[in-house]
């Protein structure tokens, strides 16, 4: 048998079937629709928008000296802001406990509604349907656009095309502007960006945020959601057979062909096959071959069809935001019901429950003040000339008030153990340290110990915190270190 030849322009090896391996990328223009999830979608942009926009100009009181701006990465000051919470680099935990608490709801969401976030609260969503609003605004609908895309280059489609990419960066440079004030105070920023002189890292990161933007939502669209989002490859696992998701009721809408106006609806589906669910598609799918992974659930096929429905005055719900299940109940006339307890969501709230108690218990028992001990290692002990051995260790209190503190470090579990601070008072075992409002205080210390108090090369050391003034202590493990016995 010979081996087929294979076309040099990635054809299909002859004989295999006619077209090219790859099909080429065409954009996809959805025609504009109106309805209930149409106007939520918009709903949902302006919320969102206004959101993303507006938070860093909120302001909270925090005391003299400290930033005002209620949502703020201060990367300089290595703190994070959140209204009345105050996060530091030592407590990162939170931020992962946040993110784990995050997909846990996307995950619930999905059980309950599918791909409801995909469809009305992903900023991918978000600005693609603003961009499209956009060309609707300057080119006109979906016909209108096509035909403009098709045609050749002429003065008419110059400026439109100018016109609706100067807009899009536009918005796409308000994104990124909008994401840089959260790292610093936001009206000042605002203004340094505009008159020249913000730091070049902040006008990079504008560039980087925008130009995703504008590239993702003005020309890769619905290639994100197929291909580079990895939602769409796992989604279906977090569905069962009660999850809403949109649906075709198929047994209802076929057979399906286009009708006449003498025809009438009798031994025939109340699908038209007018494609207007197809066109209406952001992603250009065609639900009624099912649910794909195409599908984000943002329901204007929805809207679509119930207008084609509502022009023959037939009953709207051909194509529905539905379960599975619902949809075989109906097809053998059983009653339908929503069933939004059931195992699987019970699970995700009982996961999302159980996350939220522990850091709220977390946040609401967190100590003000935290210690961390460092043995210095070069050299790891000292022999004194009195036959006692020294170890030398970083001391670090961080003090997480706006006031100055005093605080009492001791040391215990060697008997005969004292400790000296370089530019600190030291007694015996214990010393005072005095730390700055709102700062972390670090100190050289010095333990001395005996040397026939020690059990071997490493022997167990504590050291102990105490606020002086409210109480309230904290003991850390460290070792100290001599020679071998």
């Amino acid at each position: 048998m010979a081996t087929p030849k294979i076309d040099p322009t990635l054809k299909k090896p002859a004989g295999d079937g006619d077209g090219p391996l790859y099909a080429e990328t065409v954009m996809i223009h959805p025609r504009t629709v109106k309805g209930t999830f149409r106007n939520w979608k918009w709903a949902a942009l302006i919320v969102l928008l206004a959101i993303y926009h507006i938070a860093p100009f909120l302001r909270w009181d925090r005391g003299p000296d400290a930033p005002n701006q209620a949502i703020l990465a201060d990367m300089g000051g290595r703190r994070g802001y959140f209204f009345f919470l105050e996060i530091w680099p030592q407590e990162v935990y939170y931020i992962t406990g946040l993110l784990f608490l995050a997909a846990i709801v996307l995950f619930f969401m999905s059980s309950l509604a599918g791909r409801i976030w995909c469809g009305f609260f992903c900023f991918q969503t978000v600005y693609t349907d603003l961009f499209m609003y956009v060309e609707r605004l300057v080119v006109g609908d979906r016909s209108k656009r096509m035909a403009l895309d098709r045609a050749k280059w002429t003065g008419d489609k110059l400026v439109k095309k100018a016109t609706v990419n100067i807009i899009w960066l536009a918005i796409s440079a308000s994104c990124g502007i909008g994401f840089t004030l959260y790292f610093g105070n936001a009206p000042t920023m605002l203004r340094d960006i505009f008159t020249g002189a913000e730091d070049s890292a902040v006008y990079g990161t504008i560039a980087v945020v925008g130009g995703c933007c504008f590239l993702l939502a003005g020309y890769a669209r619905e290639q994100v959601c197929l291909y580079m989002c990895p939602y769409s490859r796992f989604q279906a696992a977090m569905f069962d057979e009660h999850s809403l998701i949109v649906t075709y009721e198929e047994w209802r809408g076929e057979p399906r062909k286009p009708i006449r106006k003498s025809e009438t609806f009798d031994n025939r589906g109340h699908c038209i096959d007018c494609k207007m669910c197809v066109t209406a598609c952001p992603t250009g799918i065609d639900i009624r071959d099912g649910m794909q992974m195409g599908c984000i659930g943002c329901a204007l096929c929805i809207d679509a069809c119930n207008t084609m429905m509502d022009k023959y005055k037939l009953p709207r719900g051909l194509i529905t935001w539905d379960s599975s299940a619902n949809l075989a109940a109906r097809e053998k006339g059983e009653k339908t019901r929503i069933r939004l307890i059931r195992p699987r969501t019970i699970v995700y709230v009982a996961i999302i429950a159980a996350v939220s108690g522990l850091m709220v218990f977390g946040l609401s028992s967190r100590k003000d003040f935290d210690l961390a001990v460092q043995h210095e290692r070069s050299p790891l002990f000292v022999n004194l000339s009195d036959g006692s051995i020294r170890n030398g260790y970083t001391v670090k209190i961080l003090n997480m008030v706006r006031e100055d503190r005093q605080f009492e470090l001791s040391v215990s579990g060697i008997d005969g153990a004292g400790l000296s601070v370089v530019g600190g008072q030291a007694h015996g075992a214990k010393a005072m340290l005095q730390v700055e409002p709102d700062a972390v205080g670090t100190y050289n210390v010095f333990v001395t110990a005996p040397a026939d108090t020690l059990q071997d090369k490493r022997t167990p050391l504590y050291f102990t915190l105490r606020e002086t003034a409210k109480g309230g202590s904290n003991r850390l493990e460290s070792l100290f270190a001599g020679p071998e016995r």
